[in-house]
């Protein structure tokens, strides 16, 4: 065991498994809640800018691209999760000072290089999306400032990250929590304009973010740096960062990025086959990709709890604990994704029409949540196999997973239904709803295996 510190320290590898799940994975998920609300607030506003269905429909398009940017953000991630967990759980505090910090270049190298391709591809890429006209230039406007900022974003999750890898999972809650609010409040104020600020219009809305995450960035590394968390950074690590190691966080992660990558670039191209089908369908899928998140938010938020428990157990060798703590989160994941698939269903026109006066954008929302809540359970047990695995650094099988079930399952189906078949747009949500349900039942099936317990990092 290296550091010379007597500090006690967290231990979820002792006492009640579904405690240890929750005391990790529920902050985790409040955290992830309160984005996703920010998320939906943000969309509130926008849609109440003058042409907010083209507004909405920008966000949706850019957000659609920065999917496919943020997978470059999983060439870190997965690595620096499994790692940093296993090193703590390992008890070598010192080198899990040093993956941390590592983990912090590698995202601000890796931001400020996809920054710099976005700006350069921007437009082009909304236009390919299918970007029109008013849609097009706000779509612009927007993803120029977040792109300036992706550095830093990457950079933040990584705060986040590392703080639940070193058992202070509450701290991170409250960070990101904080980070969100900061964010609501500061939406409508650059979007609108207040006092000397200037109306910034959909623009705003990205600057809001910006600022939110640089405030945060800062506000994190303080934390970090000082005797407030488990493990403490210094300017200088008894651990000396590498090359070697910061490559063996990316080669970790390199599978876990195909897969995002596959899953991201894949809608890409299935949003300009919903755009065939009009502005309101666009603006409606839209909305209902943040109500969704909103799921989706709970089932991150303890999947990364669930992951650095997962590689704490491994690194403290208690393999049957960490079988259990994995069997007792996918019923955990899959019984709340059932609960919100039900209230999905049964409210869907309500909350569509909290952002939407158009009757028909309305049903088509309708109609597009109330198939996809029917998978809603199957996509509870993918994301917890699928973080599970992720916390041991095995990620080949997710991303065998991601793309077999993006291209083949709903690339190739969604284009010949819509393009050669002449069904309308309701194939594409029974087709996404299909798709996951029948990946997720497979990978499960390989989780049953048991091939993760044996994965070293």
């Amino acid at each position: 065991m290296s550091g010379t510190s007597t500090k006690t320290r967290s231990d979820y590898t002792e006492g009640s498994i579904i405690g240890s799940i929750l005391g990790m994975g529920l902050p985790s998920m409040f955290g992830f809640i309160s984005q996703n609300i920010y998320g939906l607030v943000d969309t509130f506003w926008v849609a109440r800018l003058e042409n907010g269905e083209s507004a909405v429909a920008a966000v949706t398009f850019f957000g659609t691209i920065m999917w496919l940017f943020f997978s470059f953000n999983q060439l870190i991630g997965p690595g620096s999760v499994a790692i940093i967990s296993r090193r703590y759980g390992e008890k070598e505090y010192d080198r899990a000072e040093t993956a941390i910090k590592e983990t912090l270049a590698l995202k601000l190298f890796f931001g400020l290089l996809m920054g710099g391709l976005g700006l350069i591809f921007l437009s082009d890429m909304l236009y390919l999306m299918g970007a029109r006209d008013i849609a097009l230039e706000q779509g612009i406007a927007y993803g120029r400032v977040m792109f300036m900022g992706i550095g830093i974003m990457y950079a933040t999750y990584s705060i986040y990250t590392a703080m639940r890898g070193i058992a202070n999972p509450n701290m991170s809650m409250w960070l990101m929590i904080s980070s969100n609010i900061l964010n609501m409040i500061l939406d409508p104020i650059f979007i609108y304009g207040f006092a000397f600020i200037p109306a910034m219009g959909i623009e705003g809305a990205a600057v809001a973010s910006v600022v939110s995450f640089t405030i945060t960035f800062g506000v994190g590394m303080y934390l970090l740096s000082s005797d407030y968390t488990n493990v403490k950074l210094h300017w200088v690590s008894k651990v000396p960062m590498s090359i070697n190691s910061m490559w063996k966080i990316v080669k970790i992660g390199i599978p876990a990025w195909l897969g995002s990558m596959s899953f991201s670039s894949a809608r890409l191209v299935i949003t300009p086959l919903i755009a065939t089908f009009g502005t309101s369908v666009v603006a409606a899928y839209g909305v209902g990709n943040q109500v969704t998140h909103f799921g989706i938010a709970i089932l991150v938020g303890i999947g990364l709890g669930l992951g650095s428990l997962i590689g704490h157990n491994i690194g403290g060798k208690k393999y049957d604990r960490a079988r259990k703590t994995g069997d007792q989160a996918i019923m955990l994941g899959v019984g709340i994704m059932t609960v919100f698939g039900i209230v999905s269903f049964f409210f869907a026109r309500p909350i569509m029409g909290m952002f939407f006066d158009s009757p028909e954008t309305i049903e088509y929302g309708v109609t597009m949540f109330r198939i996809m809540a029917i998978g809603f359970p199957f996509m509870g047990l993918f994301m917890m196999v699928e973080e599970i695995h992720m916390g041991v650094g095995m990620n080949t099988p997710g991303m065998i997973a991601n793309i077999v079930h993006a291209w083949p399952m709903e690339v190739l189906l969604i284009f010949l239904f819509t393009q050669h078949f002449g069904f309308g747009v309701e194939s594409i949500w029974w087709i996404i709803t299909l798709s996951g349900s029948v990946t997720a039942a497979a990978f499960y099936l390989y989780y049953r295996g048991g091939k993760w317990l044996t994965a070293e990092v």
